[in-house]
């Protein structure tokens, strides 16, 4: 008896079996994986919108041709201007950009007419289209240097297609090319037409003209779109002349209104443009 009621008074043995979780709560780091990740999202989301209001055309298309690996094949649309300078990020001499609006190194009238009659072996075709570039890098100043100044520039845009070179001049927000419901061009227009008409007596290709206008917001009885777009092509093509073109080379002059838009937005101040066109031979 003695001895089961000693055991019946020993205290009962308790194990606890405690549970460890780790990182539990707002202890745990995963939380700030998340929200640095956010943070940089965002910084380079604010970094993008700066670029884009910040950079002309031709700089975006440089930007863009930095992260293309079609680059060193691709001549079309490489380089930019001013800090973007250069014909692509392969370039070993890249010159500086002085912001004169000039240069020297503009080749003579009978070297580039040397590659359209198909010098050192080249094709025909293949002669027309580099001259053409070499006159679209001129333009653009790739090489660090542009005909044009750093204001005119940031109303032009070139692109080489099957029908030739298309320089594309455009107006923008606060800067237009022509009095308002008018041909009469603006002086930025006037010297930017002077530089296309230098340049295009580099070559023999013929040229075509064309005038585009963004489209009225308001429904009016009589749209004037149509003949302010021929208006100021027969504008340009009046400049062009004066600046010692041709007339001979003009095939045709032709007025569009608000029926090929630059941008989605038809009443964007994008769609008031004029395109000077200098066509490959064989059309």
């Amino acid at each position: 008896m003695a001895g089961g009621e000693a055991q019946s008074n020993r205290a009962p043995v308790i194990i606890k079996r405690k549970k460890v979780v780790g990182g539990d709560g707002h202890h745990g780091g995963a939380w700030k994986v998340a929200y640095a990740d956010f943070v940089t999202a965002m910084m380079a989301f604010f970094l993008l919108m700066w670029l884009l209001n910040a950079t002309t055309e031709q700089q975006r298309k440089g930007l863009a041709d930095y992260f293309s690996p079609t680059l060193p094949i691709n001549r079309m649309s490489a380089g930019g201007e001013g800090a973007f300078g250069g014909d692509s990020i392969f370039t070993d001499d890249t010159l500086a950009h002085n912001g004169s609006g000039t240069s020297d190194r503009a080749p003579a009238a009978a070297d580039t007419l040397n590659l359209i009659e198909g010098s050192d072996g080249m094709s025909q075709e293949a002669a027309e289209t580099a001259a053409l570039e070499d006159i679209e890098e001129q333009l653009i100043g790739r090489g660090g240097e542009s005909l044009l100044s750093d204001q005119a520039l940031r109303h032009v845009v070139t692109r080489l297609t099957d029908e030739g070179l298309v320089i594309e001049v455009f107006a923008r927000p606060g800067a237009p090319l022509f009095e308002p419901d008018t041909a009469t061009p603006q002086p930025v227009t006037k010297d930017i037409i002077a530089v296309l008409a230098r340049v295009s007596g580099l070559v023999e290709n013929e040229v075509a003209v064309a005038g585009h206008t963004r489209a009225r917001p308001l429904v009016q009885a009589v749209n004037p779109v149509w003949s302010l777009s021929t208006n100021r092509a027969q504008q340009v093509r009046t400049l062009l002349e004066a600046g010692a073109l041709d007339p001979a080379r003009i095939r045709r002059v032709t007025g569009h209104a608000d029926r090929m838009p630059a941008a989605r937005d038809p009443l964007a101040v994008r769609n008031d443009r004029i395109e000077v066109i200098l066509l490959r031979s064989d059309l």
